[in-house]
């Protein structure tokens, strides 16, 4: 079965295996995989070169996406944590979608696992490229989204550590929203007499703190009350806090 694109055009996945030195090609006959690459379905390229995430992997890389025309690419190599961002680079300065990449990781999955069998190796290596390669046909070329981002924070907990967070965020000109649950703030250094390792005064150094809290005109207090609940993503987040009342 052909896939398409939405513009008609037929998909021409490229498919690049990394030795990664002899980590990989140590233990999986990585030619013998590039072969087996370059028959499944709309491979249209398939090569093994020594180090994919070095400059020389990654100009050929990109050469050969602008000289073949590749619409899709699949990496066989390390885990994406390490250089999945390396391969994305690598695609846009190619003039094609970075997202429009797939992972193999066979280092971790195949050689590093099954060193004792090669055989095994290479064989559920072919598997993890052969369902790379049909993943790779429903990629779709994806654009980052972008939110306004509100300059205000949430400081949970009133006590030194809260505290000075809470001034820090301020004095760098942040709306600071200060979430404690008992009536003060200052925490266990306020029941202290002295601190670890100079012994000095405990409330000598808490009470300015405290003070500077309060009077800060980009720190909003909430005392005595909890976050009851989180919703939303970095940036924007939704954050209900019930305020206990002070009255009996």
């Amino acid at each position: 079965m052909v896939f398409r694109l939405k513009s008609g055009e037929e998909l021409r996945i490229g498919v690049f295996i990394c030795h990664c030195g002899t980590n990989i090609a140590g233990v999986i006959d990585v030619k013998k995989l590039a072969e087996y690459a370059r028959t499944l379905p709309n491979v249209v390229f398939a090569i093994d070169e020594r180090y994919m995430c070095s400059s020389t992997g990654q100009e050929l890389l990109k050469e050969k996406i602008r000289e073949l025309g590749l619409n899709r690419v699949v990496v066989a190599a390390c885990s994406p944590r390490l250089h999945e961002v390396t391969f994305r680079n690598a695609l846009k300065e190619a003039g094609l979608n970075p997202y429009l990449l797939e992972m193999a990781n066979i280092r971790e999955h195949c050689s590093w696992v099954h060193s004792k069998a090669p055989d095994a190796a290479e064989e559920k290596a072919k598997g993890l490229v052969a369902a790379a390669v049909a993943k790779a046909t429903y990629l779709e070329p994806l654009e980052p989204p972008e939110f306004p981002v509100r300059r205000a924070a949430l400081v949970i907990g009133g006590g030194i550590a809260g505290i000075q967070a809470a001034l820090d965020l301020a004095n760098e000109g942040f709306k600071v929203y200060m979430v404690e649950k008992s009536p003060t703030i200052g925490g266990k250094m306020a029941l202290l007499d002295k601190t670890f390792p100079t012994l000095d005064c405990s409330a000598c150094i808490l009470t300015p703190k405290m003070v500077d809290v309060a009077r800060h005109p980009n720190i909003e207090l909430l005392s005595y009350s909890e976050v009851t609940s989180v919703d939303g993503f970095i940036g924007n987040f939704k954050v209900k806090v019930l305020k206990k009342p002070r009255y009996v």
